[in-house]
């Protein structure tokens, strides 16, 4: 009597593959943040033609000619961030299941996906909604899936006393993974490391006059 082998189907193996290569390899390994990469299939985010790409270890612009921007800072009207980037973001946001999150989609929803069955509530709203979002409090984490350049106050004000936020943050057009608790009313966001983050033009800081 023969024995059957039940292959695992490509985009698992992938999977695996990014969790190894990727993940794991940079310091990544806590099992809550590889179970919820391991269980989300990139692919299912990612127009059709763009498919084959969602496990390279760089952004993959929704509507761009190419698959990358670099590391990652694609400026298209969506990303899929690189795997690295996610990765780094649950592990800084320590997710609990009493937590209310706000997510701020950067075109995917990959990251809400990721996050829900991790915690209490979550809402999701794109980038130019939470740009001009009224602050109405009571999130106590708010993730950006993306890299902004400054914090709108609105937002900020989203965020229930001691609540903490986690981002990819734009400084000196070099994008790093950034975390800020809300404390006395106020927000200031810490760079953790350098990763390459699409960009979220809806958040950038208004232009300044120069002189020649």
């Amino acid at each position: 009597m023969s024995t059957m082998t039940t292959a695992l189907p490509d985009t698992q193996i992938a999977r695996r593959a990014m969790i190894d290569s990727q993940l794991r390899t940079s310091g990544v390994n806590e099992e809550y943040v590889l179970a919820r990469m391991m269980a989300v299939p990139r692919e299912a985010f990612l127009p059709a033609d763009k498919a084959p790409f969602a496990y390279i270890d760089r952004a993959v612009a929704l509507d761009a000619g190419e698959h990358g921007h670099g590391h990652g800072n694609g400026h298209g009207h969506g990303n899929l961030a690189a795997p690295l980037f996610y990765g780094k973001l649950l592990l800084e946001a320590a997710p609990g299941a009493d937590d209310r999150v706000l997510v701020v989609n950067g075109g995917t929803g990959y990251l809400a996906a990721l996050i829900r069955p991790l915690v209490a509530e979550l809402t999701e709203v794109s980038a130019a909604e939470a740009a001009g979002i009224a602050g109405t409090g009571g999130y106590t984490l708010i993730l950006i899936d993306g890299a902004i350049e400054q914090l709108p106050e609105g937002l900020a004000e989203a965020l229930s006393e001691d609540g903490r936020i986690v981002t990819g943050l734009l400084l000196r057009q070099v994008t790093r993974l950034a975390s800020g608790r809300r404390i006395a009313g106020q927000v200031n966001l810490q760079p953790i490391e350098d990763l390459g983050i699409p960009v979220l033009t809806a958040f950038a800081a208004p232009k300044r006059w120069t002189f020649a």
